[in-house]
């Protein structure tokens, strides 16, 4: 009993241990100021400078090749990496294990951020691209107060409002997040369509896209998404 209880004590210790080597390091990395490509520290020379033995300082290294943020070299030893943020979020957004409060925060990023790609859309969308939204929207069923919202139209359409912005990140996190939306809707967490008295279609956005302003369109967008959060999120329900 008393060596398993010394035994958790000193996994205890370690753990903390490598938890201060890990924000250490990356502490020291940045002190010095190096660039992807460029290669870190031996072992025994990051050791000695935090005074702390190669078994730790091995671990806390291996956390941060998982987190990408350095990789091994034939020759080269480890190197600084640019990590890729949205796949390693990514490993953490499995819908069935987010509560229901994390579910409305992820929905009100999307929120922010169709509202917030205007400017980007209509700086960078083509006549291409209208062309290709009309086809989208022309095979949707006509929208209704009642009838607001099928998972495979979002997807197409809103799926291609990211294509044009152009930014590789929003298009990663928008593919990041179909899982949860797909989650949602197929969960039942959905509540009943309410009557609404505002409500903007793919198609009016499309409209607003080919003939408005970055103005019209954020509220076009903010009332066309608004309707769908609040059959998630009524308060008052």
């Amino acid at each position: 009993m008393l060596t398993q209880l010394q035994d958790s004590l000193i996994t205890i210790d370690n753990s903390s241990l490598v938890d201060k080597v890990e924000a250490s390091l990356v502490s020291l990395l940045q002190q010095q100021k190096l660039k992807i490509g460029d290669q870190i520290p031996k072992e025994t020379d990051l050791a000695k400078t935090l005074g702390v033995s190669r078994t730790v300082i091995r671990e806390a290294l291996l956390r941060l090749r998982m987190m990408g943020l350095i990789e091994s070299k034939k020759k080269k030893g480890s190197i600084i990496t640019s990590p890729d943020i949205f796949g390693n979020l990514g490993k953490s957004m499995n819908p069935h294990i987010l509560d229901q409060e994390t579910l409305r925060e992820m929905f009100e990023i999307r929120l922010v951020l169709e509202i917030g790609m205007a400017d980007l859309l209509f700086h960078r969308i083509t006549k291409q691209d209208i062309e290709e939204l009309k086809v989208i929207v022309s095979n949707e069923p006509p929208a209704t107060q009642y009838h607001l919202f099928n998972i495979e139209h979002e997807i197409a359409f809103h799926g291609k409002l990211y294509e044009i912005t152009g930014n590789n990140a929003m298009k990663k996190f928008q593919k990041m997040l179909l899982p949860v939306f797909d989650y949602v809707h197929q969960s039942g967490l959905l509540k009943r369509q309410p009557m609404l008295k505002v409500f903007v279609s793919h198609t009016e956005l499309v409209s607003i896209l080919e003939n408005g302003n970055p103005e019209k369109f954020r509220s076009g967008m903010r009332n066309h998404l608004e309707n769908h959060f609040t059959r998630l999120f009524d308060e008052g329900s």
